[in-house]
């Protein structure tokens, strides 16, 4: 088997399990002992590693890439940072919207890019005046973005791929926080406000 290194004397291997640098500690190599101890070992040391390692917080967020590693620098950094969304679905992303176009009816149109989606959703907001709950409008641009391609629903939010995450803004230490975000890895954008809103959005 390539990368495996054949067994000698008993007692005198000193081979030991790679370690994934990217998620395990590197540890000093045990000295060998009874033949499987060091395997059994290891093999618990690195599974506790592996669980003290993830914040249930993030990886409920279910992120990727760069948006993932992006949001535990920032929770290592400032351990009270709170997170308050991550990828979503379209009956999520449908449900973010319509939370904010109760506040503001011309929200969508200010705070996304010109797009095929977004255009179409606004144009739902300003044909259904009638509809004014945050569930009429949820189901409403649910409709919409149900009709959307992957490819276009691409192009309305990075939330869709997983690509962004948004912050709980804070008064405190605010500054050094926002600071932070913006020297992310792979950062593509920051926005503290989205169409007049305070909302703390990072995108990857």
């Amino acid at each position: 088997m390539p990368g495996h290194t054949p067994p000698g004397t008993l007692g005198t291997n000193t081979s030991t399990t790679a370690i994934d640098h990217g998620t395990l500690a590197l540890t000093a190599s045990p000295l060998p002992g009874i033949v499987g101890a060091v395997t059994v070992a290891g093999a618990a040391a690195g599974a506790a590693t592996a669980a003290s390692s993830t914040i249930p917080e993030i990886e409920a967020l279910n992120l990727k890439g760069a948006a993932r590693k992006g949001a535990y620098a920032l929770k290592k950094a400032h351990p009270a940072v709170k997170f308050t969304s991550g990828r979503r679905d379209k009956n999520d992303q449908a449900r973010a919207m319509a939370s904010n176009v109760v506040l503001n009816r011309r929200w969508i149109e200010e705070t996304y890019a010109g797009s095929v989606v977004s255009r179409a959703c606004q144009r739902w907001v300003d044909k259904n005046p009638d509809k004014t709950t945050k569930e009429e409008i949820q189901t409403g641009l649910f409709s919409v973005l149900s009709s959307a391609t992957d490819a276009q629903l691409a192009l309305l939010s990075k939330h869709l791929s997983g690509d962004a995450f948004d912050v709980q803004p804070v008064e405190t230490n605010a500054d050094a926080i926002k600071r932070t975000i913006r020297r992310l890895r792979g950062l593509d954008r920051f926005l503290e406000k989205e169409g007049g809103l305070v909302r703390w959005h990072a995108q990857f």
